[in-house]
């Protein structure tokens, strides 16, 4: 990561990190059943919240998150925050630990930092400095996927690589898994947008693992559309044979 992205990386860190204590807040002081109503008050909150700091600590950038309307200035923007305030919304209102906060900046083209916090585990990892993986790769590799829509495709790959699964809410907690070493693969297809991945995708290869839509070919972000359908996390070394399942 070069290290002129620090401070964008810092801020990302700080907000994410901060955004999910509040979740915290709200969720331990939640006395009523409705689950539903959490979950949007969990999701206003967090938004508010990093709404305000980044027009606040970075009020010449755009910004594109799941709960604002899109403000289509942003595609002449030369720096862009893409945001999910709260990842695994579901996860968050049933006491579970996978869910999330994203934080992540795109900047001419390329995304160039990020962060993903974890709340419910006290950890948040940032591109910069970037997460250091554990040297060991489980034989066979596990595979993190999708508790509501594990896709057909993964499919292929347990097959081809004798992977067990993982069920797991939440993108970011997902990928995370892959870097912290809970799992080696992450195949989702069927739909997501920009903010569920694009923090998760610069902190994982910032970290060195694969990142990739499923045909190999990298994600691009901040679309007219940010519809973004696909996402391979894995470790280097798995690439090809999880492309290979993927696309043979």
């Amino acid at each position: 990561m070069n290290r002129r992205h620090e401070p964008d990386a810092r801020l990302a860190h700080d907000l994410a990190t901060a955004a999910g204590q509040l979740l915290l807040q709200v969720r331990g002081g939640w006395a009523d059943d409705d689950l539903d109503a959490l979950r949007r008050h969990g999701d206003q909150a967090s938004q508010a919240y990093l709404a305000e700091q980044l027009h606040r600590q970075a009020p010449d950038d755009a910004v594109l998150s799941e709960e604002a309307e899109d403000d289509a200035r942003r595609l002449a923007a030369d720096r862009v925050w893409i945001v999910d305030p709260l990842d695994g919304t579901r996860e968050f209102a049933e006491g579970r630990q996978d869910w999330a906060v994203h934080v992540a900046l795109w900047q001419q083209g390329t995304l160039r930092a990020g962060a993903v916090a974890l709340p419910a585990i006290g950890q948040t990892f940032v591109s910069d400095p970037a997460p250091v993986l554990p040297a060991a790769c489980s034989s066979p590799p596990r595979m993190v996927v999708s508790r509501s829509r594990p896709p057909h495709q993964a499919d292929r790959v347990q097959q081809a690589l004798d992977a067990p699964l993982i069920a797991m809410g939440s993108a970011g907690a997902k990928t995370m898994a892959v870097l912290r070493g809970v799992a080696e693969i992450y195949v989702h297809a069927g739909g997501q947008y920009e903010w569920d991945s694009a923090a998760p995708a610069v902190v994982a290869a910032a970290a060195g693992l694969h990142v990739s839509r499923l045909d190999g070919s990298p994600i691009v972000y901040n679309q007219p559309d940010p519809w973004s359908p696909e996402l391979l996390v894995c470790r280097a070394e798995l690439a090809q044979p999880v492309l290979d399942a993927l696309n043979g």
